[in-house]
């Protein structure tokens, strides 16, 4: 089990936010959130938006942190990651 978690760079209704992916599955990945109390509704098709205060119990639990770039190198090398055209 990978879910990784980076660092929150991203602004947004007043707190920095994060991304939380697995590097395995969507599966693992929704099992992690749902066991860590992560709002299904923070789901972004390959993601979990995060807020900068949750990334500590999220590491407690056992997410890995890691840099932005990582982070996406290696949900590219999943095969999970759904790109920004794709999206719409």
């Amino acid at each position: 089990m990978t879910v990784l978690v980076d660092d929150p760079l991203w602004p947004a209704h007043g707190r920095l936010w994060a991304h939380l992916v697995s590097d395995e599955s969507l599966d693992e990945l929704h099992t992690f959130a749902k066991a860590n109390d992560v709002p299904a509704r923070a789901f972004d098709l390959d993601h979990y938006d995060v807020p900068e205060e949750m990334i500590p119990r999220l590491v407690i639990a056992g997410a890995r942190p890691v840099k932005s770039k990582e982070l996406v190198r290696r949900l590219i090398a999943s095969g999970l990651r759904v790109r920004g055209r794709d999206r719409r």
